[in-house]
């Protein structure tokens, strides 16, 4: 017979093509996101960001929200491409303005990721957590930092839990007491260089002395020294309140090579950073 108008579309197979059903009205799907969920008055409400962009919204590092939500639309399930209803949003949010809720979620709402972003999101933070270890944390008895793998052995060993809510420096420094109660672990001093008026000087050395900095070098006009991280504060307050200039020379003051062992050394195989 003659094909029909309302017969379904051939391809070059001679078999008739799949058509793609259109979805219902209301439902709209979106893909490669990430979802913010907030549970109100028993509905559940989801909106649509850009991933990695959550985390920067609420840490103030991005401002505009446009850069971060896909859509300004309300969703009751982003995955089915569900609206919300606006009577929902009214009781729940006293405003149908999606922008405005929109904003309260991404305030508020849980950040949803599925099984395998969840590990990766904490291995990453585990590594780096270990990684902060070795750039700012020495063995005491050498000034030696240890090798990542014995780091990332004292961790397991203290039962370190990732928080995925913190930064991995956070968590790694907070770490700390607990890694030196397994084996000798302390931050790396770090190096000051102060620019002094003569008539400061006494006065900032004896801030300094009492602080436990360990002078390096003196001249009529300068101080370099090496002191707990701690200090740091410390120092800054004293420059802002006199006419005292401070510089950091280097974050992280350390031998060169690795501690293997609790007092032994390998060679020279990473310098500190300055």
């Amino acid at each position: 017979r003659a094909p029909s108008p309302d017969d379904p579309p051939i391809a070059m197979s001679g078999r008739p093509m799949k058509t793609q059903l259109a979805l219902p009205t209301g439902i709209k799907k979106l893909t490669n996101i990430a979802v913010v969920r907030l549970k109100k008055h028993g509905v559940r409400f989801e909106i649509a960001c850009y991933k990695n962009t959550v985390g920067a919204w609420r840490d103030g590092f991005e401002k505009d929200i446009d850069n971060v939500l896909q859509t300004t639309q309300i969703y009751n399930n982003v995955s089915k491409g569900i609206f919300a209803k606006e009577e929902d949003l009214l009781k729940a949010f006293g405003s149908a303005d999606e922008k405005v809720v929109a904003k309260l979620i991404l305030e508020t709402g849980e950040v949803q990721v599925s099984d395998k972003e969840r590990k990766n999101t904490f291995d990453n933070i585990f590594r780096d957590a270990v990684n902060v270890l070795v750039d700012k944390c020495v063995n005491p008895e050498t000034n030696r930092p240890y090798p990542p793998g014995m780091i990332e052995r004292a961790l397991r060993e203290v039962h370190f839990q990732v928080d995925p809510t913190k930064s991995a420096k956070q968590q790694a420094l907070a770490a700390l007491p607990r890694l030196q109660k397994v084996f000798p672990i302390k931050r790396a001093a770090m190096r000051f260089r102060l620019t002094v008026p003569a008539e400061r000087a006494q006065a900032t050395l004896d801030m300094l002395l009492g602080e436990n900095a360990t002078i390096e070098e003196q001249t009529e006009s300068e101080i370099v020294c090496t002191a707990d991280p701690s200090v740091y504060r410390t120092l800054d307050k004293f420059a802002k309140d006199t006419s005292v200039q401070l510089e950091v020379v280097t974050m992280a003051v350390m031998e060169g090579g690795v501690s293997e062992t609790f007092g032994e050394t390998r060679g020279a195989e990473r310098v500190s950073g300055s």
